[in-house]
């Protein structure tokens, strides 16, 4: 179907600058022409509503030139890109606005990304990028702080954990694309669609057992330091408690592992 600029104005929701903007940087292929009047296509409409979401996303224009290049790989990296995206909540905050928000000075946020602990999906090299659920979890960071965790000490921790999840992460995704994916056949776009649909249902899956192992191994851990040190008396408590503890965790719902480990 065919569109004049100011049909495709409308349908992408972008102005006439940009649209021409995005035009020099060749990220979408110069329009048509009927006379002097530019002519559009549905190629047009898809792309822009493409550059449109990203930008939205927070990718750079570069990376998103780099994807809609790829045109072999298009339709799987983007659906791919969607599902972890859906996941992690996208509505995004600069460096800055995370620093407002969570009442930080923003040179310690500059080092928590300094050491590698700020992650995003657009690997650029742009702004960082913080969702709602990163926004949740540097707050609940900060209560550790306020708990008398000397940040000097939590930092080299948190560092050593993100090193040995990394490999794991890798491995898994390895794993994800060679066993599981690579077994999905069918025309490019049924595959991309079922590759999507498929990381949509085991991301909450691998997530919930990574995240159940780790608390499990926390508790496990703290009981026997307790034991090893000889403080039965504080052990006692914990024991008592830790079911209560566990129970408030919603992987930890319904099940006997609290009572197991109590007993160690």
């Amino acid at each position: 179907m065919e569109y004049s600029l100011e049909e495709i104005v409308q349908l992408s929701g972008l102005s006439v600058d940009t649209i021409r903007y995005y035009q020099t940087l060749r990220l979408i292929p110069p329009p048509a022409h009927r006379g002097r009047k530019a002519v559009y296509d549905d190629k047009h409409r898809d792309r822009l509503r493409i550059i449109r979401r990203a930008s939205e996303q927070g990718l750079s224009l570069r990376v998103t030139k780099d994807l809609l290049s790829k045109h072999e790989r298009l339709e799987s990296n983007r659906e791919l890109l969607s599902a972890v995206q859906k996941q992690l909540a996208v509505p995004c905050y600069t460096s800055a606005d995370m620093a407002r928000l969570l009442e930080i000075p923003q040179r310690l946020l500059r080092l928590i990304e300094s050491r590698g602990l700020a992650d995003v999906l657009d690997e650029s090299n742009g702004p960082l990028r913080y969702s709602e659920e990163d926004l949740r979890i540097g707050r609940d960071a900060l209560k550790l702080l306020k708990c008398g965790f000397p940040l000097g000490r939590l930092l080299p921790v948190a560092i050593k954990h993100d090193r040995a999840t990394r490999k794991t992460a890798t491995a898994a995704i390895a794993l994800f694309h060679k066993r599981v994916r690579s077994g999905r056949s069918g025309a490019h776009r049924e595959e991309a669609e079922q590759a999507a649909n498929l990381f949509q249902e085991i991301f909450p899956i691998v997530t919930s057992l990574v995240a159940h192992h780790f608390q499990r191994v926390l508790v496990s851990e703290a009981l026997k330091q307790l034991k090893r040190e000889g403080q039965e008396e504080t052990l006692a408590v914990a024991r008592q408690s830790i079911g209560k503890v566990w129970a408030s965790l919603p992987i930890g719902q319904g099940s006997k592992d609290s009572s197991s480990l109590a007993q160690e």
